[in-house]
Parts: structure tokens; sequence; C-alpha cells
């Protein structure tokens, strides 16, 4: 049975405390297409998307991992788009380049606490 993840019993706020963003995670199974939704900080959850980027193919055991912070962001699937559009690369772009930054303050955290 498919549930309607923007339904109000299956909506979380992830805009308080630390963990500011949806992490959507999509895991091609051999029994179908499985989704898990969880709140993360920004830079867990950059790290964690860019990481699993080679893994991200579409094909049978396949883990795609977006992030985003805009209300019901991670709902369902949208329609794909054109890859070569320029929405997509500049997306693609920033999010390479927040990576080291993510990092960076990940690593600034944990010497000033």
């Amino acid at each position: 049975m498919t549930q309607d993840c923007a339904t109000p019993e299956f909506i979380v706020n992830c805009t308080v405390n630390v963990q500011d963003m949806c992490q959507k995670e999509v895991l091609v199974k051999d029994d179908g297409i499985h989704y898990r939704k969880s709140c993360a900080s920004s830079g867990a959850c950059l790290i964690a998307s860019s990481g699993y980027q080679q893994f991200c193919t579409n094909k049978l055991n396949s883990v795609c991992i977006t992030c985003c912070n805009t209300p019901l962001c991670n709902g369902p699937r949208q329609k794909k788009r054109n890859p070569s559009s320029s929405s997509a690369v500049a997306q693609i772009t920033l999010q390479l380049l927040l990576v080291p930054v993510c990092i960076l303050l990940l690593l600034l955290d944990s010497i000033l606490c």
C-alpha cells in the first residue's frame, strides 16, 4: 500500500534544533524502491549525500541521498527533468562546493567545543 507522505500524520518539522534539513534516501531493492526520510543537520546530510553519489545509479542496489530545507521538499519523487538543464547543473555545482565548507565547519566545531 502506497501512503501519501504529505498527509498530516506523516509530516515532521525538520526546522527546529540542530537537525535543520530533510534527508531522503532512495534504495532500489529486488522487491521495489524503498524510501527512508528523516531530519538531519545540514553538514551531516550534505556529507552523506556527496558520499553516496557514486552509488546513485537508479539500478538494483542503488542508494541515493538528497537533502533539502523547504516545506515538504522530500515528498514524492518529482518528474524527471532534462539533466543538462542549467538549474540541475547549478544545484550539483553548489552541492560540490558546500561539501568542503561543511567538512571545515564540522572540524572547527569539534576543535572549538
